[in-house]
């Protein structure tokens, strides 16, 4: 893994959704972070539901935690609902936090 993919996902670590106390990259709401040519980052995301009061801000903020990373010049960030996000994305960290 190259080290600036290890700095993407150490800011999106930092990014905790509002009603579950585990950070989006544990609870597997990022579904890929690809480096292109190292200055542009692309990534696919979901939110628990599409109804999420977060759905709005949460990728905004994803987004502009990645842009603030020394050497990303561009972020592209998608919004995907397919495949739906269920508990079995959740990394073991998360279930054990969260006693699942």
């Amino acid at each position: 893994m190259s080290k600036l993919k290890e700095k993407v996902i150490s800011e999106i670590k930092k990014i905790y959704d509002p009603e579950i106390p585990v950070n989006i990259y544990e609870l597997g709401l990022i579904y890929k972070i690809e480096i292109i040519e190292e200055k542009k980052v692309n990534i696919d995301m979901t939110l628990t539901t599409p109804n999420c009061p977060v759905a709005d801000s949460l990728p905004k903020m994803v987004k502009n935690n990645i842009l603030k990373i020394d050497g990303v010049s561009d972020v592209d960030l998608k919004l995907v609902w397919d495949p739906p996000w269920t508990k079995d994305k959740m990394s073991e960290a998360a279930k054990l936090e969260l006693n699942l």
